[in-house]
């Protein structure tokens, strides 16, 4: 049973604009991810969902306030960055320090993320279920992988 969500930020809840510079909570225009808001109402009913982003320049309540300006801090237990975790997405070691604040083994995490080798690889290394959040065509994927291309697809 998973317990906990390890959510990505950029393009799995809030969209990444490319172009736009600066931290996200100071962007002029902010955006969730297509059914975002449903799906973390929906899986926070029955665990905890969490950040876990690779954003290096932004401090954990500076991601927060950018998840309050699209109304989905409601449904958020708690954000990791570099700035509290002390180690860069990507790395096992990011995910281990996740874990160990968190208090709970891996087998009842999952992470989603859209980028394979920054979401995906270091949770599967790590002993967490892994859903990839992709609209490109996959030929072949790991066992321990589910791809998906909706957010909705978590819960329904």
């Amino acid at each position: 049973m998973i317990k906990v969500y390890l959510f990505d930020w950029g393009d799995t809840l809030m969209i990444d604009f490319p172009g736009v510079t600066g931290k996200m909570c100071d962007w002029k225009v902010v955006e969730a991810v297509s059914g975002a808001k449903e799906t973390l109402e929906a899986l926070s009913k029955y665990s905890r969902v969490y950040i876990a982003t690779g954003a290096a320049d932004s401090t954990e309540l500076e991601v927060k306030k950018a998840f309050e300006r699209v109304g989905l801090n409601q449904f958020i237990s708690g954000y990791f960055c570099k700035a509290n975790v002390g180690f860069s997405k990507g790395t096992p070691k990011f995910l281990n320090a996740i874990l160990k604040s968190l208090q709970i083994t891996s087998v009842n995490v999952a992470m989603v993320g859209d980028n394979f080798d920054k979401d995906i690889k270091p949770a599967m290394s790590a002993g967490i279920q892994s859903f990839w959040f992709t609209d490109k065509a996959i030929e072949s994927m790991p066992d321990k992988v589910k791809v998906i291309r909706k957010l909705t697809q978590l819960y329904l």
